[in-house]
């Protein structure tokens, strides 16, 4: 008989996932954000800046995926049931799916207005253009700040973080365009510069919506070396082969491990079944940052009774 051990241990501290930490930041970030929001749009229509507007709109956005994000934490801290195993932790990656698929529509729409503002130009004013751009640049710089720690350990923060420097980088296009229509009068500056805004919102967001759905597929975590895993299990004494071993992230923060493991019976007999398991556990631990891990000791010839089970 083989024998099954779900034996963990986490280099952080327990207290949910890895964005829970951060929900304060989040808070603070959804306010600034929806008053910078209210700001650029009035701005908007004073000067006349379709790159205001547009900045507002992808502020919008950002509101919208900040919500979402502190609304998945919520989720993702409830407990455990018996049909659902590990909760509603996936609620922060599917969080995250959603803000990149309405960034995704923002990056468009601003691409598209940009254009129709080249067929139909606008008389933008850039003295209030630079007032309200430089408004929202002080901003998003104080909420940068406020995520940069959080956008290394989650998903989710890292969209919200992604969409801020997204937005930071539209307030300063925003500004050197009303600086140059300023300076030259050259009205196209500002469709120019929304154009700019919709080429740095695409790119970031197509990076992290592969990262999301390299989660949603359950491929293995982007620093677990499956190869690696295999040589160091297959290095313990005694151990003869591993197969179904799989690795996958449940979301931010919590990577799960788990595998079949063939061991010598002698080796068996002669340590045990939990000191074999420790080794295994020790083994992975030292190299490899995986919340759960799940073995499966079987003695030489399990297998092959496994087969023929299923067949």
């Amino acid at each position: 008989m083989g024998a099954g051990h779900d034996h963990g241990h986490s280099h952080a501290p327990a207290r949910g996932t890895a964005t829970a930490a951060y929900v304060g930041r989040l808070r603070v970030a959804l306010s600034i954000t929806l008053t910078v929001m209210v700001v650029e749009i009035v701005g908007g229509f004073l000067a006349d800046s379709l790159a205001l507007v547009a900045d507002a709109a992808h502020m919008a956005t950002d509101a919208l995926g900040l919500g979402m994000a502190l609304l998945a934490i919520h989720f993702a801290n409830l407990p455990a049931t018996g049909n659902r195993t590990f909760g509603y932790a996936r609620a922060e990656i599917l969080a995250a799916l959603a803000n990149c698929l309405l960034l995704l529509g923002v990056g468009g729409y601003v691409l598209y207005e940009a254009i129709q503002r080249f067929v139909t130009p606008a008389d933008t004013e850039g003295g209030l253009t630079i007032v309200f751009g430089a408004i929202g640049l002080v901003a998003n710089m104080i909420s940068l700040t406020l995520l940069m720690r959080g956008q290394k350990e989650s998903l989710n923060v890292r969209g919200a973080f992604l969409e801020v420097a997204a937005d930071a980088l539209g307030s300063l296009a925003v500004i050197v365009s009303a600086v140059v229509i300023l300076t030259t009068g050259w009205q196209a500056a500002d469709p120019i510069a929304s154009l700019v805004i919709g080429l740095m919102i695409v790119p970031r967001t197509v990076k992290l919506l592969r990262e999301t759905l390299d989660v949603l597929l359950e491929s293995a975590p982007k620093d677990v070396d499956m190869t690696e895993v295999r040589t160091h299990i297959l290095a313990l004494d005694g151990v003869e082969d591993v197969h179904d071993l799989h690795a996958w992230t449940i979301t931010s923060g919590m990577p799960v491990l788990s595998a079949h493991v063939v061991v010598r019976s002698d080796v068996l007999s002669a340590i045990g079944h939990e000191k074999m398991l420790h080794e295994l556990q020790n083994c992975l631990g030292d190299h490899f940052d995986v919340e759960h891990c799940t073995f499966q000791l079987e003695p030489s010839g399990h297998a092959e009774h496994e087969a023929r089970l299923c067949h």
